[in-house]
């Protein structure tokens, strides 16, 4: 038996007993475990946390970012990417997309993974038919962390592609600021009457910021 099994061993029991209420910092030394086999891994779990701020933080961090702290090395870098990546499919698996979707709640449901550690700004258009049956889930760009690009084309060819009868657009802003911008609201008025024309409504235009989500068309800055 090596030197940390025993550390390691009662870790894993604490985390099967209470995984909810599991400390990040513990969390991040046990996934460590499976990149460092032999190694103490709790003093490096501390200094990922103190390095980027938070288990978020190390997360959304890139390879070569993450390999600049000493002790990290590319084992640990495709763990990271691999936990994050996994845990943003099983939010889109766990969203069913035979939903209806008949308001800014079940929107939110159906986009919000799509969002899921995001870093930039991305733009999403969700399809619905004439019953508000959910038709798809379109990611349409990613920009950089201050913008991306919305056409109108890309999102007029997207609806029709599903044969939609009412689409909600929705992008993220990285900023934390979840209220919308000028442009914001210009895009949606401007948007609207084009969609229209060709038989599709813009039912919303979500904003979202990690957990929280504004809906253009609640807070008054959109009427349909």
């Amino acid at each position: 038996m090596g030197t940390h099994d025993g550390h390691r061993q009662r870790l894993k029991t604490e985390f099967l007993a209470r995984s909810d209420s599991f400390p990040d910092h513990k969390l991040l030394e046990l996934l460590l475990f499976y990149a460092n086999p032999r190694s103490d891994t709790n003093p490096l779990a501390h200094e990922l946390m103190d390095h980027f701020g938070s288990l978020a933080g190390v997360l959304d961090a890139s390879p070569e970012e993450l390999q600049k702290v000493k002790g990290v090395g590319e084992h640990a870098a495709v763990l990271f990417k691999a936990v994050k990546e996994f845990s943003g499919r099983y939010l889109t698996v766990r969203t069913q997309v035979d939903d209806i979707a008949r308001g800014s709640r079940d929107y939110y449901a159906l986009l919000r993974p799509y969002f899921f550690g995001a870093r930039n700004e991305m733009l999403c258009l969700l399809c619905l038919d004439g019953k508000r049956k959910v038709l798809g889930i379109r990611r349409l760009g990613e920009g950089n962390v201050n913008a991306v690009s919305i056409t109108t084309r890309l999102i007029a060819e997207a609806a029709l592609s599903l044969n939609a009868s009412a689409v909600v657009l929705a992008h993220n802003h990285v900023s934390g600021i979840a209220f919308p911008s000028d442009e914001d609201v210009a895009t949606t008025s401007s948007l609207a009457p084009i969609l229209r024309s060709l038989g599709v409504e813009l039912a919303d235009h979500l904003i979202f910021v990690d957990d929280d989500m504004v809906s253009l068309r609640d807070s008054g800055f959109y009427r349909p």
